[in-house]
C-alpha cells in the first residue's frame, strides 16, 4: 500500500494521504511506514504517540514546542475537524500565514506540520478523537502557544461558539512571541532538529 503526497501549504505543510482496502468486512490502511515517508521527504523517526478526543466545538492551540524540537503529523480517527498550522519562524516569507484543512476517517488526510508552526483545531462533530505522532517527547519548560483568535494572523474557523481552556484563552499574541527571546529558536533559516538526531 502506498502513502501519497496530496498538497503542500506554506511550504513546509504536508498533506498526506494513504491508501485504503475496504469491503464489506470493514478496511484496512497503512498510515505510517518509515520507508515511504524517508521517500517522500518526511521525517520518519517519531518519539511519542498522542490521542485525544473532544466534543463538538471544543478549539485546542496554538500550540508549539522548541526543546526537542516538535513536529507533528496529525488524523482525525473519529468524527471530524479543522486541523491548523501557523508559521511562526522568524524570517519566513510565510510568517503568520496560516493554512486549515478539514479531516475525517473518511477522508483519511494526515498533515504534517514540523516544528516553527503552531497547530490547533477545532472539533467539528461530538466525538472526535485526534491522534498524532510526534517528532519530540513532551517539555513543558520549552513549549508555549500563540492565541487561537489573534486578529495579526486572522484563522477562519469554522465554528463561531466554541469552548477553549483558560490557558489558551490567555495565550500571547504572534507579536509578543516574535518579541521573545524565545522565538529565536525557530528561525527561517534552520533546520528543525529531531530528537533522533540528538547527541
Amino acid at each position: 500500500m502506498q502513502l501519497r503526497i496530496e498538497s503542500r501549504h506554506l511550504q513546509d505543510v504536508v498533506v498526506v494521504l494513504p491508501d485504503i482496502f475496504q469491503d464489506n468486512r470493514g478496511f484496512f490502511s497503512e498510515t505510517f511506514r518509515s520507508d515511504q515517508f524517508e521517500a517522500l521527504g518526511l521525517p520518519a523517526d517519531f518519539v511519542q504517540d498522542n490521542h485525544s478526543r473532544s466534543a463538538k466545538g471544543v478549539l485546542r492551540g496554538l500550540h508549539f514546542q522548541w526543546s526537542p524540537p516538535m513536529g507533528k503529523l496529525m488524523r482525525v480517527t473519529a468524527g471530524a475537524a479543522f486541523l491548523v498550522a501557523v508559521d511562526i519562524r522568524k524570517g519566513s516569507p510565510t510568517l503568520g500565514k496560516w493554512i486549515g484543512i478539514e479531516c475525517s476517517p473518511e477522508n483519511r488526510r494526515m498533515v504534517w506540520a514540523p516544528a516553527g508552526f503552531a497547530r490547533g483545531f477545532c472539533a467539528l462533530q461530538d466525538g472526535t478523537e485526534i491522534q498524532y505522532k510526534c517528532t519530540g517527547t513532551y517539555n513543558s519548560k520549552a513549549e508555549s502557544a500563540i492565541n487561537w483568535n489573534d486578529p495579526r494572523i486572522g484563522i477562519e474557523w469554522p465554528l463561531a461558539d466554541v469552548a477553549v481552556s483558560e490557558k489558551d484563552r490567555n495565550a500571547r499574541s504572534l507579536a509578543d512571541w516574535l518579541e521573545s527571546s524565545d522565538s529565536n529558536n525557530f528561525l527561517y533559516s534552520q533546520q528543525p532538529v529531531l530528537e533522533s538526531q540528538r547527541s
